[in-house]
């Protein structure tokens, strides 16, 4: 029985060692979710800047004349993705702006182009536009805007989902689709500019009444004193020997005025060009500092999000093209902005606390005027001629009064009812419109969108275009035009294309969690999201089809 005694002893000896072991010592395989939560490293605030239709080239063009603290502090401390693309057409702002947030492609997304025709309706519809909401603090029209149309979540949507809402998230852009589809679904709030008003506004959908920052940010009429004194170069107009002459008969001319030259004078319409010169971008930063303070972004104890988008650059470079003056000037006056800006975020969140990107939502072609000066490809093509000759020839042939609806971001739209009414069919339509238009110099390829699989086409331009075609809100046949032509008229450029030019973008880190270096691996817009997504350890949105950026996340 002695025996029997010590081996019971030692038994719950054993046990009550073990337990005690299991109560001291430290668990390295289980953590509860909870700890997990909050042990996991993340920054204070994400800062995201598109700058509107920045080439990449951009970023070394002007190198030499930037200053220390700008896009030169971006290549000097951050990380810089340099052969980043667009995997998808076309090349749009609201495309972009909803790719760089979402990780997702228009084939899912649904944001196929600015607008798109609604064979439904019978017209054109907007990308954010949205009937059920209502302007705040400004016109009827300019704020009847929401991101309903986005059929995806975006980033800022799952950060708020992370931690059951206690993020913030903020837009903040000139264009109401810059602030709407970036900052998503759940958004603490977006916010743009009414070129009418003078004001920036809102619409229901985020609120009932503008906030009293935003109305005293309005009384102080920004774009009257910021162009109160004509636009001259920043520096000695003679300096500016990366770009063409001043005045070219191609570059664009401002409302009421007689030449392309500097100065130029706006102070008669500052709230309706505001957006188109330099001080739009400078105004854009200036109301998202605000927006920072009134929010206290950055200073709680979960991630916040604010989304810039700075138009102004687009704007500009529509009217006058990559190779002026004016959009030389506007990228040296951005990097002192953006310089100014960073400074700010050091002081305000702290150096080191926010993670900030830049990148910009597509590029664009250079003005064809300049290109054919030059001996170069490039000329312009007319959408709306193309339609009604194509119409014209449909009607007189088939009998088809009007079989093309529209065309819109390069995709024609047939009338399947009116071709059917006509015994028609609309293989045999969209032949004879293949036909028609392959005769055109401007284009060089045409197919029915349902044949995009099996019509031979180069990568990556077949990836592109499925990628942009959302077989709902799509058209019926794909145009490609060739390389250096541009839908528009005689002045100014665009861009929309699978091309590099319009293709290729800057992507640049900084801060929190960011280390210093570059990379030329290729590398899709598509990939910000869940690289963000890992670096903030959250769900990566509904749609999302792009990949980690790894060097980045090591």
């Amino acid at each position: 029985m002695k025996w029997i005694n010590l081996l019971v002893s030692a038994c719950l000896f054993l046990s009550h060692g073990s337990a005690a072991q299991k109560a001291t010592s430290p668990q390295p395989f289980y953590r509860p979710a909870e700890t997990a939560a909050k042990t996991a490293g993340r920054p204070k605030l994400v800062v995201g800047v598109v700058v509107d239709q920045m080439r990449w080239d951009y970023l070394y063009r002007y190198y030499n004349r930037y200053t220390a603290n700008g896009f030169k502090r971006l290549l000097r401390d951050g990380f810089s993705c340099e052969n980043t693309l667009i995997n998808y057409a076309p090349t749009i702002t609201a495309c972009g702006h909803t790719c760089i947030y979402t990780g997702s492609v228009p084939a899912v997304h649904g944001i196929i182009g600015n607008d798109w025709c609604n064979v439904q309706l019978h017209r054109n519809m907007y990308c954010v536009e949205d009937s059920t909401v209502s302007s705040v603090g400004g016109g009827a029209l300019a704020g009847k805007m929401s991101p309903r149309n986005l059929l995806v979540t975006t980033i800022g949507d799952e950060l708020r989902l992370s931690n059951n809402f206690q993020s913030k998230v903020v837009g903040v852009a000139i264009k109401d689709r810059g602030a709407i589809l970036p900052a998503g679904h759940n958004a603490t709030a977006a916010y743009w500019y009414d070129g009418t008003s003078g004001n920036w506004i809102s619409s229901t959908y985020y609120m009932n009444a503008l906030p009293g920052w935003v109305q005293d940010f309005n009384g102080q009429q920004w774009p009257g004193q910021y162009l109160k004194a004509p636009w001259n170069t920043l520096y000695p107009i003679g300096t500016y020997n990366l770009s063409t002459a001043d005045e070219k008969a191609y570059e664009g001319k401002y409302k009421g005025a007689d030449n392309t030259s500097f100065p130029h004078d706006l102070s008669a319409n500052a709230k309706s060009l505001i957006a188109a010169t330099p001080w739009g971008n400078t105004m854009t930063l200036e109301f998202a500092k605000k927006a920072l303070e009134a929010y206290k972004l950055g200073s709680g104890d979960v991630t916040d999000l604010l989304a810039i988008s700075l138009s102004s650059t687009d704007y500009v470079g529509h009217q006058f093209g990559p190779n002026s003056v004016e959009i030389e000037d506007t990228y040296l006056r951005l990097d002192k902005d953006l310089a100014a800006f960073f400074d700010y975020l050091d002081k305000k969140v702290g150096k080191g606390q926010y993670t900030f990107f830049i990148t910009a939502d597509h590029g664009v072609a250079h003005v064809p005027g300049f290109m054919e000066e030059n001996k170069m490809p490039g000329k312009t093509f007319n959408d709306v001629t193309l339609i009604k000759s194509l119409n014209d020839s449909i009607n007189a042939r088939l009998g088809i009064a009007k079989a093309v609806l529209g065309a819109s971001n390069y995709q024609l739209y047939l009338d399947h009812a009116a071709i059917a009414k006509a015994g028609k069919t609309q293989k045999e339509v969209a032949g004879f419109i293949i036909a028609q238009v392959m005769e055109l110099p401007a284009v060089v390829n045409a197919f029915p969108l349902q044949e995009l699989m099996t019509t031979p086409l180069p990568e990556p331009m077949r990836s592109m275009l499925l990628n942009g075609f959302n077989a709902k809100r799509g058209g019926d046949i794909q145009l490609v035009l060739a390389p250096g032509w541009i839908e528009g008229g005689s002045t100014g450029t665009t861009h929309g294309l699978w091309y590099p030019y319009d293709a290729h973008i800057p992507l640049v880190w900084m801060g929190w969690g960011i280390p210093a270096g570059k990379s030329n691996r290729t590398i899709g817009m598509t990939d910000i999201t869940p690289t963000l997504a890992a670096l903030l350890h959250i769900q990566m949105p509904s749609g999302n089809v792009g990949k980690v950026i790894e060097e980045i996340t090591r």
